[in-house]
């Protein structure tokens, strides 16, 4: 979309132009672009995964249990569009915070031990491999009212979406009180909806 106010005054609201724009050769160019980034970027993905893991070591959770919080916050707030860093990053404080609180780290073992027992009964794998998003959600259905889950749960909101990196591919431009409010400065100008 383009901008029709380009150099717009600050406090000022932005018009899009909502029409399309697209022409016969930037569409070609386009598709052949989409199938060289269809051809990327499913390897690419695998070694963002693969360097996520690598680079959190869960020291006083251990491995096991930071690979299956950073499935459960996936399986809990699942966007396909984030990488599995975002998530990673959510659910690293848990470490800090079981080494300082044996609470905690009891809480969160004890809750991945028994979600992988309930797993290993259903599915003959751990919680982390269970291989369809349905068969863990209803995993996780079952756990709902335990204060593991809701642990988990509840702090996962701020751990996720109070991620400013994230803001921008969720639309969310951040506060605007401090530009004047959002009544002037485009309130209605997502497009997503």
């Amino acid at each position: 979309m383009r901008n029709l106010n380009d150099n717009l005054a600050p406090g000022t609201m932005r018009v899009l132009d909502r029409r399309p724009t697209l022409q016969r050769r930037s569409f070609l160019r386009g598709g052949g672009l989409g199938a060289i980034g269809i051809a990327v970027i499913p390897a690419a993905g695998i070694a963002a995964t693969k360097d996520v893991a690598a680079r959190q070591s869960f020291r006083h959770l251990g491995a096991a249990t930071g690979k299956t919080l950073v499935r459960m916050a996936r399986d809990l707030y699942p966007h396909d569009k984030l990488a599995d860093g975002f998530y990673l990053e959510a659910v690293a404080p848990y470490d800090a915070a079981a080494a300082k609180d044996k609470g905690v780290k009891s809480l969160l073992g004890e809750g991945v031990q028994d979600l992988d027992r309930r797993a290993r009964q259903r599915h003959g794998v751990p919680y982390a491999e269970v291989k369809t998003e349905d068969e863990r959600v209803a995993l996780l259905k079952d756990i709902e009212s335990t204060p593991f889950f809701k642990k988990v749960q509840g702090d996962l909101v701020t751990g996720l979406y109070n991620n400013k990196k994230l803001w921008p591919l969720f639309g969310y431009e951040g506060s605007s009180w401090q530009k004047g409010g959002y009544v002037n400065r485009g309130f209605d100008d997502i497009d997503w909806l």
